[in-house]
């Protein structure tokens, strides 16, 4: 993993509307922030929280991360879900793109307006909550990435890197890491952004 990774996935994620700060991790803050993860529990205490998404951003060789205002895209798919100890979805996110498939449904109970529970599907005790790698189409074999990934730290990872690299803690802002491979570019693969709105910063 190198903290001077290739130039031109750092500009073109530079270049989306909303990010304020883009720049490759060291293998030291990562570190660090892997042992930051390994103690968090969800609000309360009582549920683990598995970051999958970071968890898999390790494995590979580039992690950038991004410090985003609200401008930026929602995520093509949810961040968080609260899963059984079988497996089974006990909740989702909900973003404004998918408030329909929800909104009338009498099957679900709306923990607030960004989250929605399924009652009928129930837990014996081992429920976490996971968050699992997202996709970031941006990135991809035209531009000499593979196995790409994105996901969010937790806050107090978000705030250890913040310290790190000497940003002000400011809660306007979020950040997201955005993992990946080297790969030879293939100029003929066909980028779908179909799942995402992405206009140029301004």
């Amino acid at each position: 993993m190198s903290v001077d990774g290739p130039e031109e996935p750092l500009e073109i994620v530079k270049n989306l509307r909303g990010v304020v700060h883009a720049f490759y991790l060291s293998e030291d803050i990562l570190s660090k922030m892997k042992e930051e993860e390994a103690k968090v529990r969800a609000a309360g205490g009582n549920i683990d929280v598995d970051n999958q998404g970071f968890s898999q951003a390790l494995t590979r060789q580039h992690v950038i991360a991004i410090i985003k205002d609200p401008r930026f895209r929602p995520p093509p798919e949810p961040t968080v879900t609260l899963m059984s100890e079988d497996g089974k979805t006990m909740g989702v996110e909900v973003f404004p793109f998918t408030l329909e498939q929800y909104a009338k449904r009498d099957d679900v109970v709306w923990l607030s307006d960004a989250f929605v529970m399924f009652p009928e599907v129930h837990g014996d005790g081992g429920e976490k909550f996971v968050m699992p790698p997202v996709s970031f189409p941006e990135l991809n074999p035209s531009n000499g990435c593979k196995n790409v990934i994105s996901c969010s730290p937790a806050p107090t990872c978000d705030l250890l890197m913040r310290q790190h690299y000497k940003y002000p803690d400011d809660p306007k802002l979020a950040s997201v890491l955005i993992a990946f491979d080297d790969c030879p570019k293939d100029p003929s693969f066909k980028t779908d952004l179909s799942s995402v709105t992405i206009p140029t910063k301004i």
